[in-house]
């Protein structure tokens, strides 16, 4: 009789290994989001170091999800005219509300060698008046819980006399 118990067994296992993983695909459906919108609600001056500059970049991220978001770091990377521009991290936690928004800060930093690169590329986005940007980042929150972010756009100059425009 315990024979036949152990013959049996395997196929009782086989339904039972099936609905785990489907209850595992369903809890990893659950974890999809939207994704955030993140746009710059502000850049303030901070005292830097050397040929470093400083900045305070606020963040103002919009949570379209039914689910808060809790971070516990920030890192974000802005691009300039297709290059590199400034970088910057934080380790500050907090909370984005379900349906809701926050503004977030971190400090970023510009190198001597990026600013003057921006600096020499000035005069070609003068000429017609836009300015390139990418914006990248995520929220740390864990393994699963990370939330990247991306946002790109065009900032216009105004036309300045003898650049062109």
């Amino acid at each position: 009789m315990p024979r036949t118990l152990f013959r049996f067994a395997p196929l009782r296992a086989v339904p039972m290994l099936f609905a785990a993983v489907l209850l595992l695909l369903g809890g990893c459906a659950g974890l999809t989001r939207d994704p955030v919108r993140v746009s710059v609600a502000g850049l303030d001056p901070l005292v830097g170091q050397g040929l470093e500059m400083r900045f305070n970049l606020k963040l103002r991220v919009q949570n379209p999800n039914d689910a808060p978001i809790e971070y516990d770091g920030i890192s974000v990377s802005l691009d300039l005219n297709g290059t590199p521009f400034a970088s910057g991290v934080s380790d500050r936690a907090g909370t984005v509300p379900r349906f809701g928004e926050a503004v977030l800060d971190v400090p970023v930093s510009v190198s001597a060698f990026a600013a003057a690169r921006q600096a020499w590329n000035l005069p070609g986005a003068a000429a017609n008046g836009e300015l390139p940007y990418a914006l990248r980042g995520r929220l740390a929150g864990g393994v699963i819980g990370t939330v990247r972010f991306n946002d790109a756009g065009t900032l216009r100059m105004p036309v300045m006399p003898g650049w062109g425009g």
